[in-house]
């Protein structure tokens, strides 16, 4: 079975699908550059080029050097130190095209943390979501200086949704496990997307009210099970 690329360009636009014979004349033409983002549709994952072995011997004849004029020279990700198959990997991503991915993530902000940071406080005004790109965070609530923790995200996972359609106050801590990445989204640039980039964010609101809709259930789950098991004990 023959495979299939898509190529990443510097102008944020995907070009593809291709294939393979069609992928190693543009290396051979300098309009691939090694450090280009390269997507496999069989394997369904990025890579850079030059990390492509099907590749290599297409880069030493081309000798790895960009010409003047072409459409494609060497990117970086498209958030710093955040490789481009990372967020597909998140699953309110995946229902977005390349380019709606693209877009949408140039419009977050990319916060580190370490293990232990407190990264949101109950009571705080809200104002942004996040998703965790790397590591794993809790959610917890201090009742009489005793922790109760409601919830752990990992990886792909958000927290502070509610803010994007609300003012309120945060309802309770987010507290990290280990050192990780987040992705924020203020309330004010969300704003402007749905103004100027509509067909980017659309999806995105989308998939977030999917996830509150899952965690209405779940939670309606748990509380149906409490209320069974309270009942029992009488």
């Amino acid at each position: 079975m023959q495979r299939t690329y898509k190529v990443w360009a510097a102008d944020d636009v995907v070009y593809g699908p291709i294939d393979f014979p069609l992928l190693s004349q543009w290396v051979r033409e300098a309009r691939v550059a090694r450090d280009n983002w390269v997507f496999t549709e069989q394997t369904e994952s990025w890579a850079r080029a030059a990390d492509l072995p099907e590749l290599g011997l297409h880069f030493e004849e081309a000798g790895g050097l960009l010409k003047p004029g072409t459409i494609n020279g060497p990117i970086d990700p498209l958030i710093p130190g955040v490789p481009v198959g990372t967020l597909q990997q998140v699953d309110i991503f995946k229902n977005m095209t390349d380019r709606q991915r693209g877009r949408f993530a140039q419009c977050m902000e990319v916060q580190k943390f370490t293990k232990f940071e407190t990264l949101v406080k109950e009571g705080d005004p809200g104002g942004a979501v996040y998703i965790v790109l790397e590591g794993m965070v809790r959610v917890r609530k201090m009742i009489s200086g005793r922790e109760d923790v409601l919830a752990t995200l990992g990886a792909g996972e958000m927290f502070g949704e509610m803010s994007l359609f609300d003012d309120s106050k945060r309802s309770a801590d987010i507290v990290a496990n280990s050192d990780g990445v987040l992705l924020r989204l203020s309330l004010d640039v969300m704003q402007r997307m749905v103004d100027k980039q509509p067909e980017v964010v659309v999806p995105f609101l989308v998939e977030v009210a999917k996830k509150m809709a899952e965690r209405i259930r779940a939670d309606n789950e748990r509380h149906k099970k409490d209320t069974i098991l309270m009942q029992s004990r009488r």
